[in-house]
This record gives C-alpha cells, structure tokens and sequence, in this order.
C-alpha cells in the first residue's frame, strides 16, 4: 500500500510560480510510479506530469516548458515546481501511484493509478 500528502498549493497572480510536494510512504518506488494529476471545477481530471519507471519524465502538452516534475528518493518525496502559472491551470492537484510494471506511463495514466493523497488547491488569478 502507499501513503501519498501533498503540500504546497496557494494562491498566486498569473505569472507567478509554486512548488508542489508529495510525500509518498510504504515503499512505493520499486513498483509504482508516481505523477501529478489535477481537477479543475466542473472539469475531468487530468494528468499533468509524471515519472516512469525508467526514470523518464512524462508531461501534459498543457505543462510542457512550464512545469518540472523532480523527485528526491531519499526523502521520499515528488516535488512539481510550476512556473509562469496561467488562470486556467487553477484546480486541485493530486499526487497518484500507479502500478506500472509493464506499463508505459503517458496521457490517460491517472485512469490507472490505484493511490491518491488528498490533493492541494492551486489558484491562479489573471
């Protein structure tokens, strides 16, 4: 089982930035692989970035350029620093693990993750 928190969502103007972080516990790292995912209101959630298990990065097209996906394995933790924030990337934003033994992380991974945290908001007023 894995345990995931996140931390570091808040308020900012459109422009600005913020670093997310998610602590994940119960060894998720030998079969899981971790991402962000958000959800804005009235919208479908959708993945933002994510890890695979090669240790390659994957990023939503609505990302790419703007946001870093980062991880520190020692400390567990799963960091998404968020650069030149946009109004419309305003949402909640949930780490999540899926099981990716034999699977390819990119666009729809968050259908498959099996653990989510309790997600921190993000918004970004224009």
């Amino acid at each position: 089982q894995v345990q995931l928190v996140e931390s570091g969502g808040g308020s900012v103007e459109a422009g600005g930035s913020l670093r997310l972080s998610c602590v994940a516990s119960g060894d998720p790292y030998s079969r899981y692989c971790i991402g962000w995912s958000r959800q804005a209101p009235g919208k479908e959630r959708e993945a933002v970035a994510a890890f695979d298990s090669d240790g390659s990065t994957w990023y939503a097209e609505s990302a790419e350029g703007r946001f870093t996906i980062s991880r520190d394995n020692a400390k567990h933790t799963l960091n998404l620093q968020m650069n030149s924030l946009k109004a419309e990337d305003t949402a909640m934003y949930y780490c999540a693990a899926v099981y990716c033994v034999g699977y390819r992380m990119g666009a729809g991974w968050e259908r498959r993750a099996r653990y989510w945290g309790q997600g921190t908001q993000v918004t970004v007023s224009s």
